[in-house]
């Protein structure tokens, strides 16, 4: 290990932030941290059970005094979304991350950092080695691939759990108490891929990047750019001007990610391929004036390359440029009765050729149930027209608002006597494992908290070290406080 946090207060958290970040723990491959998890427990004297999914339990006794307090169940998630740079070489599988300090912020070389929610599993082992503070008994709960589907915690066990009150460390605002959350499912469509030889003779690459991307959820009421929208609508200029097909199409991997950069290889004719490129130009500039405020880095590059015998048909080129113009995406309605709170979104995060499809994934997002299925009639009508098939995946709960909470009474109490200021209490626009825990324990009380995060998902992921260290000195103060 690096020691990179070394010197920074208090040592616990930072020191136990890095040890995780040296172990490979991407969505769906969580083993090796889940064993770490369960290794260090064991090797503290705890209770400790690891399930099927690789969720970790571990309860800690309460220390003298504490005995008759509620038991309190601290929850947070093992899993990372592992993004990087387009020039970054970096194997989330293998590789730990290269942490580096930067100001009051810790960071990640070219790659997202796994604050997101390595804070809350540095924040739990922190808790569960310290032997100066009191608490009542503790629960962990540690689960497994909350980015890609929260599958883990929709096959945790909720037997191993006795716990009535519930603090989530998923939240990446420091002053800000959630209360509720939206639910959402992944919806994908996907054209049966086709090719065919071209008379074309020019292949040329057109690259989209310099995007600030982001989350779907937390980050859609930004309105960023989407990297999947904008070639959509690069393509459909061109579409208006020459003849053309395409060859690759590469973008998004991950619904839940505001795409950043997307590629494509299309077959052009010799004679239109400065014509091309001068149009390519026109666009960029008309796209960079749309998004000077909130996006100003975006550029598109081309490159000339080498054309190989297949390309796609005319017929699927269309399908795919009519897809991504027409597909749905971004803010689809807010909440009535919180302002300024998105109630509906979905965003395109997938753009994927396979062996046999071209995939398009989107993450749908909505507190109203029926909402999110009016999203999946609109994908659904959009893939019928486009001969296309629609596969609806992950449909997850809302965490409904609880509107008598002796937790969150109390939090709020604890955070205005601690720092003479009053906290912001609210509801989010993305998934949390709140929802699944909440249908598994019933009558279950609950709030969110954590420290400020910047740019999750993306590799401009940053924690802030003050914000760290207060909002574990607050989780003391807080759980000292349950009595």
């Amino acid at each position: 290990m690096t020691q990179q946090l070394k010197g920074l207060e208090p040592q616990n958290i930072f020191h136990y932030f890095e040890e995780i970040s040296c172990i490979p723990r991407g969505s769906g491959k969580e083993k090796a941290i889940s064993d770490y998890m369960v290794q260090f427990a064991t090797d503290l004297g705890f209770w400790v059970k690891q399930d099927e999914a690789y969720n970790v339990y571990i309860k800690k006794p309460a220390t003298p005094g504490y005995e008759k307090a509620p038991t309190v169940i601290l929850q947070g998630h093992l899993d990372m979304v592992c993004e990087k740079n387009k020039e970054t070489v970096h194997d989330f599988e293998k590789e730990g991350l290269k942490l580096y300090i930067e100001g009051d912020y810790i960071r990640a070389r070219g790659t997202t950092l796994g604050a997101d929610n390595g804070i809350a599993i540095a924040y739990q082992m922190a808790v569960l080695a310290d032997t100066e503070h009191p608490h009542p008994a503790l629960e962990i709960l540690m689960t497994t691939d909350e980015e890609r589907g929260m599958t883990g915690v929709a096959n945790m066990h909720p037997e191993y759990l006795e716990g009535k009150l519930l603090i989530n460390l998923d939240t990446d605002l420091e002053g800000e108490f959630l209360v509720s959350c939206a639910g959402g499912l992944k919806a994908y469509i996907d054209l049966p891929l086709q090719t065919e030889k071209t008379l074309l003779e020019e292949g040329l690459r057109i690259t989209i990047k310099g995007l600030l991307g982001g989350h779907s959820g937390a980050d859609i009421h930004f309105e960023r750019a989407n990297a999947h929208l904008l070639m959509g609508r690069l393509l459909y200029n061109l579409r208006e001007e020459v003849p053309f097909q395409v060859q690759e199409l590469i973008g998004g991997s991950k619904d839940n990610v505001i795409t950043r950069e997307c590629e494509v290889v299309l077959a052009i004719s010799k004679e239109q391929k400065e014509r091309v490129k001068r149009l390519v130009l026109g666009i960029q500039e008309t796209i960079q004036k749309e998004f000077a405020a909130q996006d100003a880095g975006i550029c598109f590059y081309c490159e000339e390359t080498t054309l190989k015998d297949e390309v796609f048909t005319k017929v699927l080129t269309d399908q795919i440029i009519d897809a991504l113009v027409l597909i749905p995406n971004g803010i689809m309605g807010f909440d009535q009765n919180m302002k300024g709170l998105v109630q509906t979104s979905l965003n395109l995060g997938i753009l994927q050729v396979g062996d046999d499809k071209v995939r398009l994934g989107s993450a749908v997002r909505s507190s109203v149930p029926s909402k999110k299925l009016e999203i999946v009639a609109k994908l659904e009508t959009l893939s019928r027209f486009l001969g296309a098939e629609l596969t609806v995946q992950g449909d997850y709960p809302a965490w409904e608002y609880r509107e008598e909470s002796t937790l969150r009474d109390l939090a709020l109490k604890v955070y205005k006597k601690l720092y003479d200021q009053e906290p912001h209490v609210t509801s989010i626009h993305a998934g949390l494992e709140c929802g699944f825990i909440a249908e598994k324990i019933s009558d279950l009380d609950m709030i969110s908290f954590g420290p400020n995060v910047k740019d999750i998902h993306s590799p401009e992921e940053r924690v802030s070290i003050s914000s760290m260290a207060r909002v574990y000195d607050y989780l003391l103060h807080l759980l000292a406080s349950i009595q």
